[in-house]
C-alpha cells in the first residue's frame, strides 16, 4: 500500500528544509509568504563564467543566416583567387580544407557545450514549473477546505434564521 504524504511532508519536499513547525495552516501560511519560484536566466547570468559567455556568443553567430552568407563569400573568394593566381593554395585546395576542418572540429564542442547549458536551463525551468504548481495546487486545496467551512456555517446560520422565523410566525 502506498503512503500518501501530508501537506507538512510535501511542503518540507517543495522547500527543502528541515521545518519543526507541525501546524498545517503554519506550513501554508509559510509557503504563501516565501516566493518558489525563480528567474532561471537570471540565476544563470550570476554563475555563467567566460567560457559560457564565448560559448553562448559563438553558437549565437555561428547558427546565424549572416555567418553563413559570410562565410560562404569567404569561401568564393578564397577559391576565384586561387583559381585565377595560383598563389597560395592550388586545386584541390588542401589549405582551404584543412582550414573548414579545423573550424568544424572546434565548432561543434563550443556548440555542445552552449546547448548542454540550455539544456540544464530547461530543467531548471522544469523543476520551477513543478514548485510552482505545487504550491498553487497546495493554496488552492486550502482555500477549498476555507470555503468548505464557509459554506457549513452558512447553512448553519440559515437553519438557526429559519428556525426563528418559524417560531416569529407561530407565536
Amino acid at each position: 500500500m502506498e503512503k500518501k504524504n501530508t501537506k507538512s511532508e510535501i511542503v518540507k519536499m517543495l522547500l527543502n528544509k528541515n521545518l519543526d513547525i507541525e501546524d498545517e495552516a503554519q506550513l501554508l501560511d509559510l509557503l504563501v509568504d516565501q516566493p518558489i519560484a525563480i528567474d532561471v536566466d537570471k540565476e544563470d547570468e550570476k554563475t555563467k563564467r567566460l567560457g559560457d559567455r564565448v560559448a553562448d556568443k559563438l553558437t549565437a553567430i555561428a547558427g546565424s543566416w549572416s555567418f553563413i552568407i559570410v562565410f560562404l563569400l569567404f569561401l568564393i573568394f578564397w577559391i576565384v583567387l586561387n583559381l585565377l593566381f595560383d598563389s597560395l593554395d592550388p586545386y584541390p585546395f588542401i589549405l582551404l580544407n584543412l582550414l573548414l576542418s579545423c573550424i568544424a572540429a572546434l565548432q561543434a564542442p563550443i556548440i555542445m557545450m552552449s546547448q548542454n547549458r540550455e539544456a540544464k536551463r530547461e530543467v531548471l525551468r522544469s523543476q520551477n514549473d513543478y514548485k510552482t504548481d505545487l504550491k498553487s495546487e497546495l493554496i488552492l486545496e486550502e482555500l477549498h477546505d476555507k470555503m468548505e467551512v464557509i459554506m457549513k456555517n452558512q447553512e448553519k446560520i440559515l437553519s438557526v434564521l429559519k428556525e426563528g422565523e418559524s417560531s416569529i410566525h407561530e407565536k
